[in-house]
């Protein structure tokens, strides 16, 4: 019975220099019925099929040798789908927003509640299983807007030369809510809750980070984006029109 519901609730890997912290996130997570791999540094994780079969990675920024923000760079290179929650200790929050320019889907800061861990570890594992599920149904919903092509059943982006271009979890949550609501001012609060769950705060700065690099992505000048506006005060507008195909 308890392996089943390891298996239904995921698979979590822990990269944790402090083994105090990383035997309590460990049994924190075991209890809840995931099964965890603890980690003291990136070694572990080289091990083959170790991230392969993994959820969600929880990955300190503060480790000694490679730190976290390295590990995440080099893991998002090669696993640009591999969901990453980011948890630092640091009172400066570069770090975290260094960690999600990156490509971190979400952070954390020390000390955290562990209901909270718990929130925003369940939010990013559903998101990634909702778009698993859209892949496995092979729905066929593809939105078009200025050339570009959004495909949700093969959850990828396609440019207006046909070459695709990829996006994290995160990333697509957002230009999906983005898609469906095209030419209507969306408010961060409303962005917040569709893409990250009702765990985050209104003043969170992840929903920020996050657009400005699905403005790269999609080529649009951050100076100046005419693709996702910036109405301040209010929100974001999705300015392209959108059709179904």
């Amino acid at each position: 019975m308890i392996a089943d519901v390891q298996v239904a609730n995921g698979t979590v890997a822990i990269v944790e220099d402090d083994p105090g912290i990383r035997d309590l996130v460990q049994a924190l997570l075991s209890r809840e019925g995931f099964e965890v791999l603890a980690f003291e540094g990136s070694a572990g994780l080289e091990k083959a099929g170790v991230l392969e079969r993994v959820d969600c990675l929880i990955l300190d920024l503060m480790l000694p040798g490679e730190d976290g923000l390295d590990i995440c760079r080099r893991l998002r290179a090669r696993l640009p789908k591999l969901p990453i929650l980011i948890v630092t200790a640091k009172d400066d929050p570069v770090d975290r927003i260094v960690g999600l320019e990156i490509g971190a889907d979400d952070y954390l800061a020390k000390p955290f509640n562990k209901r909270e861990l718990l929130a925003r570890l369940r939010s990013i594992i559903r998101r990634t299983r909702d778009i698993t599920t859209a892949v496995e149904a092979e729905t066929g919903d593809n939105f078009r807007f200025d050339g570009w092509v959004l495909r949700l059943g093969a959850r990828d982006l396609m440019d207006p030369t046909g070459s695709a271009v990829t996006l994290t979890t995160s990333e697509f949550d957002l230009l999906h809510a983005l898609v469906l609501h095209p030419q209507r001012v969306l408010s961060r609060e409303l962005l917040i809750d569709w893409t990250r769950g009702r765990s985050a705060t209104p003043f969170d700065r992840v929903i920020d980070v996050q657009m400005s690099r699905l403005r790269r992505k999609l080529g649009d000048d951050p100076r100046e984006p005419a693709m996702i506006r910036t109405v301040r005060g209010d929100g974001y507008l999705f300015a392209p029109a959108v059709t179904r195909c």
